[in-house]
């Protein structure tokens, strides 16, 4: 079976009818997040590795004490860092009781159809506060290490890794011609040095 990831190739939707929609919000105030351009490229990363129907994905930006809590509470690892990412990794349906045994006595329903549930994908945590420290380092600006941050945690839930060198690899490509697409709607800047990323 192809890699749904794949440019062009579009996995199943199981997301029902609808289309695929992301919820933002910005939990901290030290350093600025527009909150509206972040959601359009999240949902524009979702569109761009084929993501139909209605999947849910959620978008928080938050301070560095709650990202240390959150990466020492799933992580293992004390201190903040920049993004995580928390993939669903199925949708559960919860049966209708009709039949025998079934404590209701109502008509009988269709069983659920999983396609007419919203998929829920899962949570994308950026930390501005790491962010706005590394940026030098990493993407250049500020505003290119956010946009890699919140590109490269939707591909996480996505499915992509870096853990060995030939994942790496595929994920900073796909980084690459997602930011270029999306966020800076041509090359890349000369500043931006994605090879730096962890």
């Amino acid at each position: 079976m192809a890699d749904p990831r794949q440019r062009g190739q579009n996995p199943k939707r199981a997301g029902g009818d609808g289309a695929p929609d992301v919820y933002c919000s910005d939990e901290q105030d030290a350093f600025p997040v527009d909150v509206a351009r972040w959601r359009s490229l999240a949902l524009a990363t979702l569109t761009y590795q084929g993501v139909r129907g209605g999947a849910e994905l959620s978008l928080f930006f938050v301070d560095e004490l709650a990202m240390s809590d959150l990466n020492l509470e799933h992580m293992g690892k004390t201190g903040p860092t920049d993004v995580l990412a928390f993939p669903l990794d199925g949708l559960d349906i919860v049966a209708d009781g009709q039949g025998p045994g079934a404590v209701s006595r109502g008509p009988a329903r269709p069983h659920p159809d999983p396609d007419d549930a919203p998929l829920m994908l899962g949570d994308v945590v950026v930390c501005p506060a790491v962010a706005h420290v590394q940026f030098s380092g990493h993407a250049g600006t500020y505003d290119d290490e956010i946009a890699l941050l919140v590109v490269h945690g939707v591909l996480h839930v996505l499915g992509f890794d870096h853990a060995a060198p030939s994942e790496a690899a595929e994920m900073r490509s796909r980084e690459r011609e997602i930011l270029e697409t999306h966020h800076w709607r041509g090359p890349a800047p000369a500043g931006f040095r994605l090879e730096h990323l962890k």
